[in-house]
């Protein structure tokens, strides 16, 4: 386990309206005011990604004339922030819902130190597996002379675990957000010849 000290949160805006320029215009206006808040605040631009628009039709059954009819236009738009600073989180969603994102999709948290754990778990994985090699090798009268096979299959995204910290439950709402911790492992399969 390592503490996070960084997030990567997903929010979107979704606007209707009655014809797309419309509905395309307003999640734009969200997205550009949202931007240009972290701007402000010193988010870094290369920790934004935004350049994705969902545009489409909405429609209403009608049941009597067993039709769709066209009622307007959907349009929705994801922003997704690296956050190198948790202390600011909580400021980041309060400026996300006040420049108009409607949606918070997730938040992930993370280590700025998550490639260097990474090796550490798989060096500690190549470690196991060698004592135990060993071990089972002993345990049998055998002895080990050398690797035959080595499989090893990149492990998938790290593993975030939230932990509330006491000061969430005093009421300090920045501070909620602030204890995270996620899970690094590593995993090899190793094949050893007897001798």
């Amino acid at each position: 386990m390592v503490k996070a000290d960084m997030a990567e949160l997903t929010v979107e805006v979704v606007t209707k309206a009655d014809n797309p320029a419309k509905a395309k215009a307003g999640s734009d206006k969200a997205v550009s005011d949202f931007l240009a808040r972290l701007a402000k605040s010193g988010i870094a631009r290369e920790d934004i990604h935004s350049a994705n628009l969902n545009l489409q039709p909405e429609y209403l059954y009608d049941p009597e004339t067993r039709t769709n009819k066209e009622i307007g236009y959907r349009a929705s738009r994801q922003v997704v922030v690296t956050l190198r600073a948790l202390d600011k989180l909580n400021d980041l969603l309060d400026s996300a819902l006040q420049q108009g994102i409607n949606r918070i999709h997730q938040i992930n948290f993370k280590s700025s130190k998550e490639q260097e754990m990474i090796e550490q778990a798989r060096l500690m994985a190549i470690k196991d597996a060698k004592q135990k090699a060993a071990a089972l090798a002993e345990g049998f009268g055998e002895r080990l002379d050398g690797v035959w096979e080595i499989r090893y299959q990149a492990q998938g995204p790290v593993r975030p675990m939230v932990y509330k910290m006491s000061a969430a439950a005093r009421g300090d709402i920045a501070e909620s957000y602030q204890e995270a911790q996620t899970s690094i492992s590593d995993r090899v399969e190793v094949i050893y010849r007897l001798k």
